[in-house]
């Protein structure tokens, strides 16, 4: 079922709870005390800005889904309250309220006051678990300044708050009988913690979504009470309607995904892909529900295994001849969306924000499930079998005239762009970390950068016009762009998978275009650009926008600045009044030196964007609905969202 917003009807749920154990305080295993999250929050969450407050929602939500992998919740809702806090209620068994034999607390307190506290350290209550070190509720209580969580177990429904961090109001008390079961958690942020305590109801969405995705028949609900929208959520072919949903925007080759599902005792994997015709790849991998943003051990199985089966089939079908080397990994996946979904008994990541899965034994695992599952499909599929085939030895001649014009690129030095008119004007400092590249949009802005700039750090390259649509092309065009070419150059660091981050010339490269419609449409192309070809600069925090003001306000010998209309007219209500109609800047270039360097590029007073990661999956969407083929995704998206634009530019 698609996501689905107000007044849809939904069918009835019901809850296997067959194959039910006990689940009491003892198995909630204590490892250590609640110490030092309140002084060092980035060590638990990532950080204090707004991806940092939302992960105490999803730690929230990991608790809640594991308790769908054990086999014992069907539903979840997910609330942002008009007050600021957020709720998470699940029909999961309810925490144990039983005293710890440990702590001398009831669990509840325990699960929430204590940190490394959880039943996922081989105590026996779950199986596999997202939430895997236990510290997720602790860590959300400790950075709340309330925290109130309502239990229904073993036929009684028990209440207990928190304030201030982490101290407990009231111990656990019972309030009620009840047949149910379920936990829910509703927290209030603290703005003494974190830089904003907003929650973007978009993004708990996107991740809303994602997790119906991954949870096949899971119903999520959520709510937002400022806003009174709603949004439901339940797929009942999960990650094969997951697929589908990424690939809106594109051309399948093969109208229903490849599905392919194994699992053991210990062990499980879900796999649904489908090839496009786009040129770009898309592999998007979980470990027990959380997105592992940097591969690892699951995504070397799933590369290795679709490079042999693909490159055996090409083979003995005789889609390859005999003297034509290999498909290489990078061709094969060339217009490919794959959606893989591992669950296993403690899997090892990379740090508490689980972004790498490390367990090597799942390599083998995917590797050894997707050689036979894929292997079977193309034997029973041979038309898009040959589909496939020939898109990735199409992929491979074109790989053949990049390689060739990379050779171009790599030829070319940073001073012979730089001796280029109208082209890189670098800075004197050869330290990365404190140099700075604006790319520009224009000779005009680009003269005012170059003449209001600090030569020490900061590097000027004007680009003139708009650059290619990197989403329409492939490599070997791109790179006979010369734009781009000098792009790449000015960057160091090359393209694609050639792209190293340690060679980049600049540890802050910013994107400086107008205020305008052609200047978010330039953002747009440079931003595409990026996304596909240098990731691990935005994936480094090396990517930023810069925030040029929209007005100029004087009064008398006084000049002001704003960059919205509402701090314009704060402004003007502030001084009371002005001498002469504010300034509309429509572009870079109406700036004189000074001013641009007052406003956008002085680092002690300026406003830098940085671009980020956070949810690369609807990133993706977005640029393939904006910048590819398909007309009709964008006329909905145009459609969807035309009230909210504003400052429109219009002709005439």
């Amino acid at each position: 079922m698609a996501d689905e917003r107000n007044g849809t009807q939904l069918e009835a749920h019901h809850l296997n709870t067959q194959g039910s154990q006990e689940y009491t305080g003892e198995q909630i295993q204590v490892l250590e005390g609640l110490e030092a999250v309140r002084r060092r929050p980035g060590m638990y969450i990532g950080g204090t800005s707004q991806r940092g407050l939302h992960h105490l929602i999803w730690e929230i939500i990991d608790n809640a889904v594991d308790e769908r992998l054990a086999g014992y919740c069907d539903t979840i809702v997910v609330t942002l309250h008009a007050d600021g806090s957020c709720s998470v209620e699940d029909n999961g068994r309810g925490i144990p309220v039983d005293i710890h034999p440990k702590t001398g607390k009831s669990t509840v307190e325990t699960v929430y006051t204590v940190l490394h506290a959880g039943g996922k350290f081989g105590g026996g209550a779950y199986k596999v678990s997202g939430g895997l070190h236990g510290v997720g509720a602790s860590v959300v209580n400790a950075l709340s300044t309330r925290l109130y969580v309502r239990v229904q177990h073993d036929g009684g429904i028990y209440e207990v708050e928190f304030e201030g961090g982490g101290h407990t109001l009231y111990p656990l008390r019972r309030i009620g009988d009840t047949r149910g079961h379920g936990t829910y958690v509703r927290f209030w942020p603290d703005p003494a913690i974190f830089e904003t305590v907003e929650f973007d109801a978009e993004a708990v969405v996107a991740r809303l979504r994602d997790t119906a995705f991954l949870n096949q028949g899971l119903y999520i609900r959520f709510l937002n009470e400022k806003t009174n929208e709603e949004y439901r959520f339940k797929y009942n072919e999960g990650l094969q309607t997951f697929v589908q949903y990424l690939n809106r925007s594109r051309e399948p080759l093969h109208a229903k995904p490849i599905y392919i599902y194994r699992s053991t005792d210990t062990q499980e994997m879900e796999l649904a892909i489908q090839y496009t015709d786009a040129y770009s790849e898309n592999i998007f991998s979980y470990a027990n529900n959380i997105r592992t943003v940097e591969g690892g051990t699951h995504e070397t199985g799933l590369k290795t295994a679709l490079t042999r089966v693909i490159n055996n089939y090409a083979r003995k079908n005789k889609l390859l001849k005999d003297n034509e080397d290999n498909l290489s990994g990078e061709d094969i996946r060339e217009g490919l969306t794959a959606i893989l979904s591992v669950k296993m008994q403690d899997p090892q990541f990379e740090g508490q924000t689980k972004t790498k899965l490390g367990s090597s034994e799942m390599e083998t695992f995917v590797a050894s499930a997707v050689t036979e599952g894929l292997a079977e499909f193309l034997e029973e599929n041979p038309t898009v079998a040959r589909r496939i085939v020939e898109k990735a030895i199409s992929a491979s001649r074109a790989r053949e005239a990049a390689r060739k014009a990379r050779e171009l690129v790599r030829r070319k030095s940073a001073l012979e762009v730089t001796a280029l008119p109208g082209k890189l004007t670098d800075c004197s400092s050869r330290d990365p970390e404190e140099s700075e590249l604006f790319l520009v949009e224009g000779d005009s802005a680009g003269g005012s950068a170059k003449m209001g700039r600090d030569r020490r750090i900061q590097a000027i390259l004007p680009l003139r016009g708009k650059i290619l649509n990197v989403e329409k092309s492939r490599l070997d065009k791109i790179l006979a762009n010369e734009e781009i070419r000098t792009l790449i150059t000015a960057i160091g660091a090359g393209i694609g998978d050639d792209f190293d981050i340690s060679k980049c010339r600049y540890h802050k490269v910013v994107i400086m275009t107008d205020a305008d419609v052609d200047g978010s449409h330039i953002r747009t192309l440079l931003l595409t650009f990026f996304y596909r070809f240098m990731r691990p600069l935005i994936e480094a925090g090396y990517l930023y926008i810069a925030n040029p003001p929209l007005y100029m306000i004087k009064k008398g010998k006084q000049t002001y600045y704003a960059y919205s209309e509402e701090e314009k007219d704060q402004i003007i209500t502030r001084i009371g009044g002005v001498t002469e109609k504010p300034q509309r800047y429509k572009g870079l270039g109406e700036m004189n030196p000074e001013q641009l360097w007052e406003t956008t590029m002085d680092p002690a007073k300026r406003t830098l964007f940085r671009v980020s990661m956070e949810d690369a999956a609807e990133a993706n969407t977005v640029f393939e609905t904006l910048m590819g083929e398909k007309v009709e995704p964008r006329r909905e998206f145009i459609q969807r969202n035309a009230h909210l634009v504003q400052n429109l530019d219009t002709i005439g």
